[in-house]
């Protein structure tokens, strides 16, 4: 198994490593925290919009945010890793979440490209290259509960919430 296969496959389990340091490291403040939940809640908007659109392993699919980019759920992540280094006011948070996002994210586009050219063949190829059409499909809730978009609303409150205790009780 290759570095970037290791990671990629450990990025969640890392993350909930890193999500602990950070709560330990954080020191958040009330406006912190409403400031960090602010741009946490538009990376989740992010992600269930691309959630609404992505039939996953079944098709490369180009609407909704994937119009703009090839991997809407990671950016959508991204800002959410923001509102959180935002909310915790912490500089080692920040430099921490900035090695785990470039290690792990790298790392997991990378083995899902792969993957997703050995699945689709030339649409993927075509498709990073901005060649590929598209099916024109509306946002769906039902499609965002099917990809389990729910589970980061979840996490999002949850690490909230662990920030919120730690500005009461440092």
């Amino acid at each position: 198994m290759t570095m970037i296969d290791w990671l990629a496959r450990r990025r969640v389990a890392l993350g909930f490593v890193c999500g602990i340091a950070a709560i330990v490291l954080a020191r958040p403040s009330r406006a912190s925290l409403l400031a960090g939940g602010l741009v946490a809640a538009a990376g989740e908007a992010v992600r269930i919009w691309a959630a609404g659109h992505l039939e996953k392993s079944r098709e490369v699919t180009t609407s909704g945010p994937y119009r703009f980019t090839r991997h809407p759920l990671y950016v959508g992540s991204a800002i959410i890793t923001l509102g959180f280094v935002v909310a915790s006011r912490s500089a080692g948070v920040a430099v921490m979440a900035a090695v785990y996002l470039g290690l792990t994210y790298t790392a997991a586009i990378r083995r899902e490209e792969a993957f997703l050219t050995e699945r689709f063949g030339a649409a993927y190829p075509d498709y990073k290259a901005g060649r590929l059409g598209g099916v024109a499909r509306t946002f769906s809730v039902e499609r965002a509960m099917r990809n389990r978009e729910y589970r980061a609303v979840a996490g999002i409150l949850a690490a909230m919430a662990m920030l919120a205790m730690r500005a009461v009780w440092p």
